[in-house]
C-alpha cells in the first residue's frame, strides 16, 4: 500500500470534493513539497484543516521537487511523504502532481479555501495559482508557521553535525 501511487491521485481528490459540495461541507486544498515532514509543517496543516471539513494536500513529486529545488531532493519519495501526511488525522487526503505549481489542480478542484503559510502573502503566491484562484473564486487564508523550522535548516543541521 505505502507504494500504491494509485492511491494518491487528484481523482480521489476530486471525488471528495464532488461529495464535499453535495454534503454543503467546506473544501481546504493545500499544497507543497513536504520533504522530510517535520513541526512547522504539521501546525500549518493543522491551521489549515481548522478552515473547513476537509483538508486535501497537492503534494509535489519527486520529478516537481528535483526541479524546484535541485537534484539532491527530494530526500524522502513521493510515496513515503504522501503515506506520512495522509497518516495525520485532520489531513482528508493526499494527491501528488508533476507540475512546477498547483494552477491545473485549483481549476479542477475549485476549492471553497486555499491555505497557505503566512511567510507568503497574496503578492508572493505562484502568480499563475493565484490567477486560478482568483477564477475558481476560492478564497485564501494564510496559516501560521513555526518560525525557525524548515527543511532546509533540518538539512543544513545534518550536514553540519557530521
Amino acid at each position: 500500500m505505502i507504494d500504491d501511487i494509485s492511491v494518491y491521485s487528484i481523482n480521489k481528490a476530486l471525488e471528495a470534493r464532488r461529495l464535499a459540495q453535495k454534503k454543503d461541507k467546506t473544501f481546504v486544498l493545500t499544497n507543497g513539497c513536504f520533504d522530510i515532514l517535520h513541526a512547522g509543517h504539521v501546525v500549518s496543516l493543522k491551521h489549515a484543516a481548522a478552515l473547513g471539513d476537509f483538508l486535501w494536500v497537492g503534494m509535489n513529486s519527486d520529478t516537481s521537487v528535483k526541479n524546484n529545488k535541485g537534484n539532491n531532493r527530494p530526500i524522502i519519495s513521493e510515496t513515503h511523504r504522501a503515506y506520512l501526511l495522509s497518516s495525520l488525522q485532520f489531513v482528508s487526503g493526499v494527491f501528488i502532481f508533476n507540475n512546477s505549481n498547483l494552477a491545473n489542480e485549483i481549476k479542477i478542484l475549485k476549492p471553497d479555501i486555499y491555505a497557505k503559510a503566512e511567510d507568503y502573502s497574496i503578492d508572493s503566491i505562484n502568480s499563475e495559482e493565484r490567477e486560478a484562484l482568483e477564477k475558481t473564486k476560492a478564497k485564501i487564508k494564510f496559516v501560521p508557521i513555526l518560525e525557525g523550522v524548515s527543511t532546509t535548516s533540518i538539512i543544513n543541521k545534518i550536514r553540519n553535525d557530521l
